[in-house]
């Protein structure tokens, strides 16, 4: 398998879990609060939609029109930073288009990563406005982003925890032993 196959599969498979988890929330549970986490459902997906965005779209192709016409990425940008507070966020976005445009920003991704050669892996990350925080190359990027989606994925499963229930993971527990 290629270093390209192997960043399309493991984006395909980060996105996979975090929508998996995001979709077992119920939607009037997306603007709860999570007690020690401080953060939401609702803020953790507007965040995916402009990192996956930034990480995986701007530093590796530059702006596409088609995403900024059809999403307010400046209000996700204003209000899913990580200079913001995810309880600013609550009431202002609507669950179902949040959801809508997060799938739509992993399908662009998927496309702009699949569009990539091997030799463009190791070409220069597009200059930004704010530099990469870690990347240099558009495959440090692309890598980058499928780690912050999965240690978002875990926020995301410990904030259903606390404000629905445990995730089923399809694990099965070994039974507790009666006490003797």
């Amino acid at each position: 398998m290629t270093e390209l196959q192997t960043l399309i599969k493991q984006t395909e498979n980060a996105f996979e879990w975090t929508n998996k988890l995001i979709v077992s929330v119920p939607m009037d549970k997306w603007d709860i609060m999570a007690d020690g986490i401080e953060s939401n459902v609702s803020w953790q997906v507007g965040h995916q939609i402009i990192s996956i965005y930034y990480h995986t779209i701007m530093t590796t192709v530059g702006h596409i029109s088609e995403l900024i016409e059809n999403l307010d990425l400046r209000l996700y940008t204003e209000i899913c930073n990580y200079n913001t507070f995810a309880s600013d966020m609550v009431g202002k976005t609507d669950s179902n288009q949040l959801l809508e445009h997060l799938k739509l920003m992993q399908e662009k991704s998927l496309a702009v990563i699949s569009s990539l050669s091997e030799n463009d892996l190791q070409n220069a990350v597009e200059p930004t406005k704010v530099p990469h925080p870690v990347a240099k190359t558009k495959f440090d990027a692309i890598d980058w982003n499928i780690k912050h989606t999965m240690w978002h994925c875990g926020q995301i499963a410990t904030i259903k925890r606390i404000v629905d229930n445990s995730f089923d993971y399809g694990i099965k527990r070994p039974k507790k032993e009666e006490n003797k």
